[in-house]
């Protein structure tokens, strides 16, 4: 069992630089963790060039001894590995491990993660490296656990080096089994693209436009992913023959570009995720009309729950952040550190680390602030994490327990890269993604996110009473035909404009649309439109709730016994259908012609009887979260006030509040920042 996602209690953690400080530090800096509840340190990340300060040289000490120093405080030590920056002498010696610009211009060493995954020396280095770390520091009683790398994909998620290049091009000798092949994968006779020679074939270069071939882009993506996933693996195998019984590997982050769900099944035995919602205050574009703010984080932890169940944080909001170059924030206000950390453990995080201990006096993250500033003086941070430890400790009983959802957005990684290249595709998902989202949060109804893929079963969908789909440009007759299933076992899905109209290999599809999603939503695309300027908002109704159908505009027609249950109220499109129903086996699958604004997915998730699943339990206000995780017949539900002044919720049956032991009903309040866990049995 993991040593700490054991399911036993909540764990906090700090990430901690022995090499940063002295060594007279470390022991009243242990000290002064222990005394405020931490129980774990992440080190090591980012020392490459301490223990290999010229190639084949290596010096273990420093971190030997401080494992040691760790080990007589009762300190747990997670070990990064220190491969997202390599030393000085390693980029001087070895220019081609460096990545590029798309027009081939290598970058310096100063940085970090400046390298590129492919490069077969840097490959070579690495495992050079990783072994030693393993080899020496593997079987230290404090070390539970191992971070690969640090936030793959993080600083950089493209690729353009001579190695990349390389890669990418056997990456495709792979994937088609010939140039022809290739060649109608990606429309290539479109301004006389045709490949006549493998040497032709690159990853996206520097043009005179940004019009590079959208099929080359998507394979490209996909395979800067698998460069990702293979490099992790490539250091979790070394880790793998040394890690003692009970000593999990890891990775920290979400990053665009890389296929989560793989790298977890090859490599990890759970992610964890470096967790800011500070960005949300940020002086460079902070939005005060933005309901959701520092809530948004929210999202981004529903989206590491549903690549990990189990999961943790590696670094927590809990200081200032900001380089000396740029992502300037203000620093937590008294309570947002424990409303932050609650909100992480909400969604299902058992191990919260906070980065950092103390406050870095020197480089780019020197303003990128701690528990602790510069001096190491006690302060009100220091306070709060003492209060936070022993709130967790209050709550223990609810480790191991898990997030509880009756509806879920469905993803894939085709579609999330697609819209990422498709401006068109990405204009609809960027709207219904946050639409739906923050629908569910605002009206107190939890929401988990669902990836599809090959190994995806059943079981999985059928947990949830509603799933949206809203965009499934890329649309595939497997992913269909367990959507059918999911439906016919009744199941309800919605799904909406641009569905279907594209290949795996994103090329248009000539059928009749929404393509492979005909059959089970019933309904025929007669013509599309985005929505003009002049044309303001356009309105679906529903009996009578009003469906803005935001962005773009499908013209539908049912097919077969589908029934129409909304037209068009305005433009030109009045009259004709906007929203279709079909009854397939148990379940039902709707078809709505646009995208999803908040609004219009709020109405979706009442009427089709998601909304609020809690109320008869507790009520809250909008800029309350509302969160239950389970574990048997015992909910847990962790109420998060988001807003500066006290709010009101009312207790509609009686609740033990797990921070005091005290029994709730009717009338309680919030304070200004304030969180609350309560069991109903």
């Amino acid at each position: 069992m993991n040593r700490i996602l054991d399911g036993e209690k909540i764990v906090l953690g700090v990430c901690y630089y022995p090499e940063h400080w002295t060594k007279e530090d470390w022991e009243p800096d242990l000290r002064k963790m222990k005394e405020n509840g931490i129980e774990a340190v992440r080190i090591g990340e980012f020392a490459w060039s301490l223990v290999e300060p010229e190639e084949g040289k290596y010096d273990f000490s420093l971190f030997g001894e401080f494992l040691d120093t760790a080990e007589r405080y009762g300190m747990k030590v997670i070990m990064g590995t220190p491969t997202a920056t390599p030393p000085a002498w390693l980029t001087g010696r070895y220019p081609e491990v460096l990545n590029a610009d798309i027009q081939g211009n290598r970058f310096h060493h100063g940085g970090r993660r400046h390298y590129n995954y492919n490069s077969p020396k840097y490959r070579e280095l690495c495992c050079g490296i990783v072994e030693k770390y393993a080899e020496h520091y593997a079987k230290h009683p404090a070390v539970i656990g191992w971070q690969i790398d640090n936030e793959l994909n993080c600083e950089t998620c493209l690729f353009y080096s001579e190695s990349d290049n390389l890669a990418f091009r056997e990456f495709v000798k792979k994937k088609y089994s010939s140039l022809k092949e290739l060649n109608e994968a990606w429309g290539t006779v479109f301004w006389s693209q045709t490949y006549s020679d493998w040497e032709e074939v690159s990853i996206p270069k520097y043009m005179n436009t940004d019009a590079v071939n959208p099929h080359l882009q998507l394979d490209y993506i996909r395979f800067i992913s698998q460069s990702a996933c293979e490099f992790a693996k490539l250091q979790a195998d070394i880790l793998r023959r040394y890690v003692k019984e009970g000593d999990f590997i890891t990775t920290n982050g979400i990053f665009a570009n890389v296929d989560y769900l793989r790298m977890k099944k090859e490599s990890l035995d759970f992610l964890t995720y470096d967790s800011y919602p500070n960005f949300a205050y940020g002086l460079d574009g902070f939005d005060a009309e933005d309901v959701m703010k520092d809530r948004k984080w929210s999202r981004n932890l529903t989206e590491v729950r549903a690549v990990s169940g189990r999961f943790g944080i590696m670094e927590q909001q809990s200081g200032a952040n900001g380089w000396n170059t740029r992502m300037e924030a203000p620093a937590p206000r008294p309570g947002q550190m424990t409303l932050w950390t609650m909100q992480s453990i909400a969604h299902g995080a058992d191990f919260v680390s906070y980065f950092r201990f103390r406050t870095a006096t020197v480089g780019t993250e020197m303003y990128w602030h701690g528990i602790l500033d510069y001096s190491g003086r006690d302060n009100r941070r220091l306070a709060e994490l003492k209060k936070i430890s022993g709130l967790t400790e209050k709550i223990r009983e609810a480790a191991g327990s898990a997030y509880e959802a009756k509806a879920a957005l469905v993803r894939d990684y085709d579609n999330m890269w697609d819209a990422g290249l498709d401006k068109w595709h990405e204009r609809v998902d960027r709207v219904s993604v946050r639409g739906i989202f923050e629908a569910a949060q605002l009206s107190h109804t939890p929401l988990d996110f669902v990836y599809l893929d090959e190994n995806t079963r059943l079981e999985t969908l059928q947990k949830y009473q509603v799933l949206f789909y809203p965009h499934a440009v890329i649309l595939s007759k497997e992913r269909m035909a367990l959507l059918e299933q999911y439906v016919a076992q009744g199941g309800v899905l919605v799904m909406g404009c641009r569905t279907g109209y594209k290949d795996k290999n994103g090329r248009c599809v000539r059928e009749y649309l929404p393509g492979q999603a005909r059959k089970l939503t019933g309904t025929d695309v007669t013509e599309y439109s985005f929505v003009a300027p002049d044309e303001g908002k356009i309105l679906v109704n529903w009996d009578e709730e009003e469906l803005e159908a935001a962005v773009f505009t499908d013209s539908l027609a049912p097919i077969g016994d589908a029934k129409v249950l909304g037209t068009y109220q305005n433009s030109y499109l009045k009259g004709e259908p906007g929203l279709i129903c079909n009854a397939y086996g148990k379940g039902k699958a709707y078809y709505f012609g646009g995208a999803f604004n908040r609004e219009t997915a709020e109405v979706f998730l009442k009427k089709l009887g998601v909304s609020e699943p809690y109320a008869e339990t507790v009520k809250l206000p909008a800029c309350c979260e509302l969160a239950v995780r389970r574990k048997g017949e015992t909910a847990y539900f962790f109420l998060l006030n988001y807003a500066k002044e006290p709010q009101k919720v009312f207790f509609e049956t009686p609740v033990k509040n797990l921070y005091t032991g005290e029994t709730i009903s009717g009338s309680y309040t919030l304070e200004g920042y304030g969180t609350l866990v309560a069991v109903k049995n």
